[in-house]
């Protein structure tokens, strides 16, 4: 019996869960599968095929029939949505992020995201910026959450002095707060950005 290309895909995904990115290679996943190296080609024809395939993988499931349907609940579902997906998997925002995927996942993703601007009022450009806006946020935060070492010590940052006055300031904040909790306030802050703009441009 063949070996389908989901099946290559998801061998790639637990060569990624199991070892990381800097693992996966054409040659990993045929051992896991137990197969030649040209039956893995045959499905993605070089490593950064393999790559988009998987980054599109990990965007599989979304389910637009259970979204909010008020715009801003639903924009936030959405960004919750992607980083529980890249939470999902080791080194997921570092897999996703610089590749360019046009698979249909990340179409539909990408296409609900806009979409939802859209019914909400904005304009084309505010609504596709938006969402790359907010899509960098949340690769951002998640691709520096998931490379910190589960056993790495808490950074102690002690501004003593005038050399950074804001810094000294706001020491006490500046490594506080969960990563889930730098989250929402950065999504809180984009959502009242998106509000003012919305009724700035007068939209309904």
């Amino acid at each position: 019996m063949g070996i389908s290309r989901t099946a290559v895909v998801d061998a790639a995904l637990d060569v990624l869960d199991e070892q990381g990115l800097d693992k996966v290679t054409m040659r990993a996943v045929a051992d896991r599968l137990g197969v030649q190296h040209n039956t893995v080609r045959w499905h993605a024809e070089n490593k950064q095929r393999l790559l988009v395939l998987m980054s599109d993988a990990i965007f599989t499931g979304l389910d637009v029939t259970t979204l909010p349907s008020q715009w801003e609940d639903r924009f936030r579902a959405l960004a919750h949505w992607s980083r529980r997906a890249l939470l999902a998997h080791r080194d997921g925002a570092r897999l996703v992020s610089g590749i360019a995927t046009t698979e249909i996942n990340t179409y539909r993703l990408g296409d609900t995201m806009i979409q939802t601007l859209l019914d909400a009022g904005f304009p084309p450009r505010t609504a596709a910026w938006a969402n790359w806006t907010v899509f960098y946020l949340i690769l951002g935060i998640t691709q520096e959450q998931q490379a910190q070492s589960a056993d790495a010590p808490d950074p102690v940052l002690a501004f003593d002095d005038d050399t950074f006055p804001a810094l000294r300031k706001a020491s006490a904040y500046v490594i506080a707060g969960t990563f889930d909790e730098r989250f929402e306030f950065a999504l809180d802050m984009q959502m009242t950005a998106l509000r003012v703009e919305l009724a700035r441009t007068g939209a309904q």
